[in-house]
């Protein structure tokens, strides 16, 4: 009996799955076979991944249930019962990191030399200079509020660390009296001891032990550190508005009001302090996240970046210039003779900088057109956007406002831009802009030529040494027709194109995946040796998933490398047994989107900005683009061989939704992919070219 492939037998829950994928980053930090200050770069990860989920996820989970808390997620989930699961999970999770800081990396870093070292154990000029340091910098800054009926509890700042305060009751009054103390931004997390690189005391461990100059007269009963997350997601309907900037920023502000979704403190706080605090943030007992040492572990970040202490961390792997692009004057002739596919971070990101600082000083390129999802602080690629236009070239950006936590970043880029001349586009009404393309259109002898960047990565300089990515320099006609039609549609009045090579979602890209899906299960269907294998951040989406079921079923062979959520079930008799998901999580964070499909041998490789998920197939604008150039396409099939092939950091999806580690053979050869990966592209580019033998013809008589 055909199974029926809508029971929520056959789908994991987004939420749990998005945890598991936090679970693999704690395992890291963890892990003792990691350098030492790697691991503290990850438990930060996980605490700043649990700030953003609770601020985003677990926010939305709690509008559903005031909204409508009877429906149910594909794996069966009402919102009460997905938030009553993650909650339980994420104070888990919490408890498991806060136990790794203290009780091994700490430990660990302090037998390194590296010291947090609390206000009581400073020798007596360590603490004059932390005295000093407090009355010269902190604490002219510092604002204590007092909590009473003619002193609102004050509105804090989302992931804002604070001192509550109980002081001892007001003459004539029987009732404790308490304040808060907000601990800003603007200072540093850690203050550095002067006798030595590696000696730091906590700010707030600072502020906690200076109350008494906050409180002159007044008597200190207690205090406790805590920090509050806020629901941060933007939410509202741009249609009708004409000003569109204006709308997000007026969004923004009200970030600071939204509600609360997560309480931490510290475990030592009073019952009476805690349920105060509770009752005036508003926060129940599930949304209260008990720590022992640190409220804010994010800190580790800063030990993480220490100079001085590379024998901690991971060996150098410094991004590779293509040797094509050494010495290289001109970057017009090499792209029009062929494509150009990078892999980041393994190769490095100058080649686009190249790209568009080369195309921003030549007089004979007439236009530049860019999509602008995330970029970095000092962005050399904004740079040469504002110097092209400047210089009286055609720029268009399209800026997209809506990039999570980056949306005052990219407000700051877009105003700037449009101070040099750019005509900037702030997205597009109802969607989000999360395509990576560049097009460049350049006057030749030959006539107009256009030059195409694409991407499944940000135009962003930094995360381009952390992220892989695969990106595609090409002058192939059909693209440049393909990009010049997807400009027009998103920057005017212009019909969608009917495109030629590239794909744009929300127009298709759903029905294009699942007519390459369901091609691969007819072939399987009628004998034909057929297979799928498929990378991503995310697969959630419903339609997609059941269809790569089907496949499964009809005989295809899957293999799906999934860094984040999953929710497919794969290994279940009948349904699922072909499909194989792994997941790596390493130094490098897995971000590219590749796409194949075996196609009865004639193959077809694909690169995207979007994963299989509902919110990039219907609520983004995303592109899909093919790599058909031999040494791209090579580049590609050697991501999937090395991935499948990894055996140390690679863990594999269970039925039931947990991980394991790939199991190793006795005597097997370790396989670390992002390791393997990089090695394989330096002994190709050692390779030397292959000598050609001419024969020297006789002189003539």
């Amino acid at each position: 009996m055909k199974p029926n492939l809508d029971s929520p037998e056959y789908f994991i829950n987004r939420e749990l799955s998005w945890l598991e994928f936090n679970q693999r980053v704690l395992e890291e930090a963890m892990d003792a076979e990691n350098p030492l200050l790697e691991r503290f770069r990850f438990a930060s990860i996980v605490c700043s991944n649990l700030d953003e989920f609770f601020m985003v996820r677990v926010a939305g989970l709690k509008r559903k249930m005031e909204e409508n808390g009877s429906h149910h997620d594909p794996a069966g989930l009402s919102p009460h019962q997905c938030h009553e699961a993650v909650t339980a999970r994420a104070h888990k999770m919490t408890a498991q990191a806060n136990e790794t800081i203290t009780e091994e990396l700490l430990p660990l870093a302090a037998e390194n030399g590296i010291h947090i070292v609390s206000y009581q154990d400073l020798n007596p000029a360590q603490k004059d200079f932390i005295d000093e340091k407090f009355e010269t910098e902190i604490f002219p800054v510092l604002t204590p509020m007092a909590i009473d009926p003619s002193h609102p509890f004050p509105i804090l700042l989302n992931l804002s660390l604070n001192l509550g305060v109980m002081l001892s009751p007001a003459p004539d009054t029987d009732t404790n009296r308490i304040a808060i103390v907000p601990i800003p931004a603007v200072f540093p997390r850690l203050y550095r001891l002067p006798d030595s690189k590696y000696h730091f005391v906590l700010t707030g461990q600072i502020v906690r032990n200076h109350l008494a100059q906050l409180f002159p007269g007044q008597q200190v009963l207690e205090n406790f550190l805590f920090r509050i997350t806020r629901d941060a997601e933007l939410e509202f309907d741009d249609e009708g508005f004409s000003n569109r900037l204006k709308i997000i920023e007026s969004e923004l502000r009200k970030r600071r009001t939204n509600p609360v979704v997560r309480f931490e403190v510290e475990k030592a706080v009073s019952k009476t302090m805690l349920k105060t605090f509770q009752e005036r943030i508003g926060a129940e007992e599930e949304e209260t996240f008990r720590h022992g040492a640190f409220v804010d572990p994010r800190f580790l970040t800063l030990l993480a970046d220490l100079p001085g202490m590379d024998q901690l961390r991971y060996k150098p792997q410094p991004p590779l210039m293509p040797a094509e692009f050494e010495k290289l004057d001109s970057i017009w002739p090499l792209i029009r003779e062929r494509d150009v596919v990078l892999h980041l971070p393994y190769e490095s990101f100058e080649p686009v900088i190249q790209l568009v600082s080369q195309a921003a000083d030549d007089p004979n390129v007439m236009a530049m057109k860019l999509t602008l999802y995330r970029t970095s602080g000092d962005s050399p690629i904004i740079r040469a956007l504002a110097r092209a236009a400047a210089s009286g070239k055609q720029v268009t950006v399209l800026v997209e406002l809506m990039a999570r936590f980056d949306e005052e970043r990219n407000i700051e880029w877009a105003k700037e831009l449009e101070k040099a001349g750019a005509h900037v586009i702030y997205g597009v009404v109802g969607l989000k802009t999360h395509a990576k393309i560049l097009l460049i259109i350049r006057r030749e002898k030959e006539g107009t030529q256009r030059y195409v960047h694409l991407s499944t990565g940000n135009y962003n300089d930094r995360t381009a040494r952390l992220y892989t990515d695969i990106g595609l320099i090409t002058s192939d006609e059909d693209i440049g027709s393909d990009a010049s039609g997807f400009f027009n549609t998103i920057t005017g009045y212009s019909d969608p194109p009917t495109f030629k090579k590239l794909q744009m979602a929300p127009l298709g890209l759903r029905e294009r995946f699942l007519h390459l899906i369901s091609r691969e299960a007819e072939r399987a269907k009628s004998g034909q040796h057929a297979a799928i294998t498929a990378k991503m951040n995310s697969l959630v989406d419903t339609l997609i998933i059941k269809a790569l079921y089907e496949a499964s079923i009809a005989g295809v062979e899957i293999k799906l490398a999934i860094r984040g959520i999953c929710c497919l079930r794969p290994g279940i008799k009948g349904v699922s047994d072909n499909i194989q998901v792994v997941s790596i999580v390493d130094r490098f964070l897995e971000h590219s989107r590749i796409y194949y499909f075996q196609n009865g041998g004639d193959e077809e490789y694909y690169c995207a900005s979007a994963d299989w998920m509902p919110r990039n197939l219907d609520k983004r604008v995303e592109l899909l683009f093919p790599v058909t150039s031999e040494a791209g396409r090579k580049k590609l099939r050697d991501v999937f061989e090395f991935f499948f092939a990894d055996n140390l950091k690679a863990r594999v999806l269970q039925p039931d939704g947990s991980y394991q580690h790939k199991k190793r053979k006795k005597n097997e050869e370790i396989i670390r992919c992002q390791e393997a990966i990089y090695l394989d592209m330096i002994e190709q580019k050692e390779v030397p070219e292959p000598m050609a033998f001419i024969p020297q013809n006789a002189p003539s008589s």
